[in-house]
């Protein structure tokens, strides 16, 4: 392969044994030794560290696809080598601790590899390999990022509980999310931007402006993020790192053409895939990449959009109910509780939104919830973009509603408060613990005739959107995290105006609720993108 690449490059007319590139036919030792320890550190970046990430591939069904399969093939991180407990290794510098570690190995790999490998004059071709192997990763990774804003399900629009928040109870995280939410068109923007950096990339002849799109829209997440203290600084600038990767092989052109301003030939120093085997097994992989991360990505994706957005609730709230409400009446154990702001039982205001979540606002201390909002990306209880970086007593309850009954049957979002909660359980739904599970339903907190009546969660959702995924996460079977519950029966009056709420809280108190609903109006627009179907 070398005297291909030799002879390809003689072809183009190129002498002095400098490539039109700028990079020397004869590498200095320093080059070498440089470039030795780039590919062992670059090939580690590139490579999926999480042994979970290799089970998740082999559990696709590819002919039922989930756009989450697809996602999580893109989506993954470096092999993990050091880490750092605790808030350093969260925010800080240290939080880029595993990128050290795979330099402190690429180090000494790249000089033992020296050592066996002196007498090699240059790594033109394997630099040609790795810069492909730099390009595809960052190419796919930012592509299934992008489809999440161009498709804008990453940031929502505020629901109404949020929207009834007060803007001080909010994280700085979700000020920044909210602030993207309510302008869904940018965030459309972001995702064509990120999309396009992408697509440039699978192409070598636009790999340089690809690279640069791409530092230009993951550098500013990364100090977005930084800033206020969103929690995915590392991954945005893992990006970063490896468009910066691709763009140093472009840069010694540049400064020739545009500081210089001599005469420069665009040349790459590439295999002659003309006269060789790889040629269709080259155009056979880059198109089957392109019709999968490009056309059927896009697709499922589009799904998501439509049916089940991937931070908001997928099954419709009972429509009667959906509105903002004031508390003109609350008992507790039959006792009326007038109203007072400093009152740590009464509840305050409540929202049923056009999905099926109950909100209401109670002067208690709840743990706060800092996640990105996503959690497992099937069931409507895992989705808890409504509860996360919210702090002011805001509580938020997703229900099933057995609608024969007029009951709902709810669950505190917010899975910090949950009895059996461990730190780093229950979170996506590929991974529920077995103590969750229930075997025997006659034994779950809801009654199998409710049950009956409310139906199957997974069949809320139009059949366009279904896939094996979900599927499998549905088919695990009733699950019970211990969280704060809830079973209230609802009376809709006076024509809608009024709803009645009466039933067991989560401390197992009667509690009664009066609520007249409440037009407000806001000086927000209402955004005239709509993620979901909730008709």
């Amino acid at each position: 392969m070398t005297n291909v690449l030799s002879s390809n490059i003689a072809a183009q007319g190129l002498s002095g044994g400098v490539a039109a590139s700028g990079y020397p036919y004869v590498w200095s030792q320093t080059r070498k030794i440089a470039f030795r320890i780039a590919f062992v550190f670059f090939l580690l970046m590139c490579l999926p560290g999480p042994g979970a990430w290799y089970g998740t591939v082999l559990r696709i069904n590819w002919t039922h696809l989930h756009y989450r399969d697809l996602y999580d093939i893109a989506r993954f991180s470096p092999i993990r080598v050091w880490s750092v407990s605790g808030d350093s290794g969260r925010w800080g510098f240290w939080s880029w601790a595993n990128w050290w570690g795979i330099l402190a190995v690429s180090i000494p790999a790249g000089l033992i590899w020296g050592l066996f490998d002196r007498k090699r004059q240059e790594y033109n071709l394997a630099y040609y390999w790795l810069l492909a192997i730099v390009r595809y990763r960052a190419a796919i990774g930012i592509i299934g990022f992008g489809f999440t804003k161009l498709l804008p399900v990453q940031m929502p629009y505020p629901s109404v509980g949020l929207l009834n928040t007060n803007f001080g109870d909010f994280t700085g995280h979700k000020v920044f999310w909210l602030s993207i939410g309510i302008v869904p068109w940018y965030q459309v923007f972001t995702g064509i931007v990120e999309v396009l950096s992408g697509s440039l990339l699978f192409f070598s002849k636009t790999a340089a402006l690809g690279a640069s799109l791409l530092i230009g829209a993951l550098l500013s997440i990364t100090v977005v993020n930084l800033a206020y203290d969103g929690g995915v600084h590392v991954y945005a600038s893992y990006f970063v790192l490896l468009a910066a990767f691709v763009l140093t092989y472009y840069l010694p052109r540049f400064y020739k053409l545009l500081i210089r301003q001599q005469y420069t030939v665009p040349v790459d120093i590439v295999p002659n895939f003309a006269h060789s085997r790889f040629k269709w097994a080259r155009i056979a992989i880059k198109s089957l990449l392109l019709f999968v991360f490009l056309g059927v990505l896009l697709y499922l994706q589009f799904m998501n959009f439509l049916y089940d957005p991937y931070k908001q609730p997928s099954t419709p709230g009972v429509y009667a109910l959906r509105g903002y409400y004031n508390v003109t009446d609350f008992k507790l154990n039959g006792n009326s509780i007038p109203y007072d702001p400093t009152d740590t039982t009464r509840w305050q205001e409540v929202t049923l939104e056009k999905w099926s979540t109950l909100t209401f606002r109670q002067l208690r201390k709840v743990p706060l919830e800092l996640s990105n909002g996503g959690g497992g990306p099937m069931k409507d209880i895992n989705k808890s973009f409504e509860v996360s970086g919210v702090a002011g007593g805001r509580r938020v309850f997703q229900y099933f509603a057995d609608t024969v009954e007029h009951v709902l049957y709810l669950q505190d979002k917010n899975i910090i408060t949950a009895q059996k909660y461990k730190k780093g359980g229950g979170g996506e739904d590929d991974d529920i613990r077995k103590d969750f599970l229930v075997r025997d339903s006659s034994k779950f907190w809801i009654p199998p005739y409710a049950l009956r009546h409310i139906g199957d969660e997974n069949k809320k959702i139009d059949p366009l959107a279904s896939s094996a995924r979900r599927n499998r996460v549905f088919a695990k079977g009733l699950v019970d995290e211990g969280r704060n519950k809830m079973i209230l029966h609802y009376t809709v009056v006076d024509g809608g105006q009024k709803v009645i709420l009466n039933g067991i809280d989560e401390h197992k108190d009667s509690i009664y609720v009066l609520l007249d609903r409440v037009n407000r109006q806001y000086a927000l627009s209402e955004s005239s993108v709509h993620a979901g179907k909730y008709e």
